[in-house]
């Protein structure tokens, strides 16, 4: 059941080759005409309204062919999510920052919702994983006290943005209330007036450009100016000295609960989430800003980076799967190594969307898969995949529900 797969082409996307989304998209369908102006962004895969998948021999919506064909879900699906498909895959291909953002829990969205439902369209949580395809830069997370701390000693501009008298109760709280310090300071910087942060942001910038490289690297100067060159003046640029800066290999991941703080920032990536647009914004966008609802949402939890990477386990020799704690959804990472000739996929007792990355293959129908194309599992289906290129590791990403 191969799908047709929508295409958003956001203003922060990659450009044309260069976006692993358009690679995909013309390697799997010979009509996709690849514009190199344009920003590629996001490929979707799923029933979400605003970008729903087709299948390609019915040529019917995906989310039609479930209502109608609701076995395919498989017995657990049905029970808890309905006839729905609960999770959004994505291939996302990011050239430069995406919000200072976090997502609500469930309680939280319902609140949102009912008091502002033109910001806020559903009463959804969304949770997210990410796993990178290229290096894949992100903010994830309050950083370690201890780092915050020695940021704000070498850092007057940042001082001088939140107020010296906040700083100073911050360095000096103790461990039991430094949550509340902490949750002042980042309240007082990102409302602090835009003409004194766009003031001491250019101070800051223009001090990193005569200091050695090694204070350089420790002050994050180049992450600091390529985001002041893409948003300049914005309150979000000094953000990056609360949150852990990440750097993604290929394969590493990131899961992003209720109210974490964090932003991708540069690179391609596996995102999968539950269904929803509930996002709340505070910086590095020319989107609605919702600061007050992101002060008081967020965890203001301080973990080191190592803290943030989120781990998968192994199935078989071929098979890994990031499994985080939502029924939503699970993400297996499928890789077929040089000379193996075929695999038998994993059968799921739910519905599932698997998309190649790397390689061609054969399935059982017989049916000719390409790098870039995508189809949809029935739940318990079981799939042969006969590799035709075995030269380089096939690699595929399978998104399904976790029940």
């Amino acid at each position: 059941m191969e799908l047709k797969c929508k295409i958003q082409t956001y203003d922060w996307g990659r450009h044309g080759i260069d976006s692993t989304v358009a690679t995909l998209a013309k390697s799997a369908n010979s009509d996709f005409t690849l514009d190199e102006k344009k920003p590629y962004a996001e490929l979707w895969m799923g029933t979400h309204p605003n970008g729903p998948s087709h299948m390609k021999e019915l040529n019917i919506p995906l989310d039609k062919y479930i209502k109608e064909n609701s076995i395919v879900l498989g017995n657990d699906v049905q029970k808890i999510f309905g006839k729905h498909l609960p999770f959004l895959f994505k291939v996302l291909s990011v050239n430069k920052a995406l919000s200072i953002q976090a997502h609500p829990n469930k309680e939280k969205a319902e609140e949102l919702h009912q008091q502002y439902p033109t910001i806020y369209k559903d009463a959804n949580h969304k949770p997210e994983l990410a796993i990178a395809l290229t290096p894949f830069e992100a903010l994830c997370g309050f950083r370690p006290i201890r780092e915050i701390k020695e940021l704000l000693e070498i850092l007057p501009e940042l001082r001088a943005v939140i107020g010296e008298d906040k700083v100073l109760k911050f360095m000096t709280t103790d461990e039991a209330s430094i949550s509340k310090a902490l949750k002042i300071c980042f309240h007082s910087l990102m409302t602090c007036d835009p003409g004194l942060v766009a003031l001491q942001l250019r101070k800051l910038l223009d001090r990193l450009s005569n200091l050695d490289d090694s204070l350089r690297q420790t002050l994050h100067a180049s992450l600091l100016e390529r985001l002041y060159s893409d948003y300049p003046g914005d309150v979000g640029c000094f953000s990056i000295y609360f949150f852990n800066f990440i750097t993604m290999q290929p394969g590493e991941a990131i899961y992003l609960g209720p109210n974490e703080p964090h932003a991708y920032l540069f690179g391609d990536c596996i995102e999968c989430m539950a269904c929803s647009d509930n996002v709340v914004r505070a910086g590095l966008t020319p989107k609605l800003k919702d600061v007050p609802t992101l002060i008081e949402m967020l965890t203001y939890s301080c973990e080191p980076v190592s803290a943030k990477r989120f781990q998968p386990y192994r199935e078989d020799e071929c098979t890994e799967v990031f499994r985080p704690p939502v029924s939503e959804f699970s993400v297996a990472k499928i890789t077929i190594p040089p000379g193996r000739s075929s695999y038998n996929i994993i059968p799921r007792s739910t519905a599932s969307i698997l998309i190649i990355i790397n390689g061609k293959g054969e399935i059982s129908s017989s049916k000719v898969l390409y790098r870039g194309s995508v189809i949809f599992i029935p739940a318990n289906e079981k799939i042969g995949m006969k590799v035709l290129c075995g030269c380089h590791p096939m690699l595929m990403f399978q998104a399904f529900v976790n029940v």
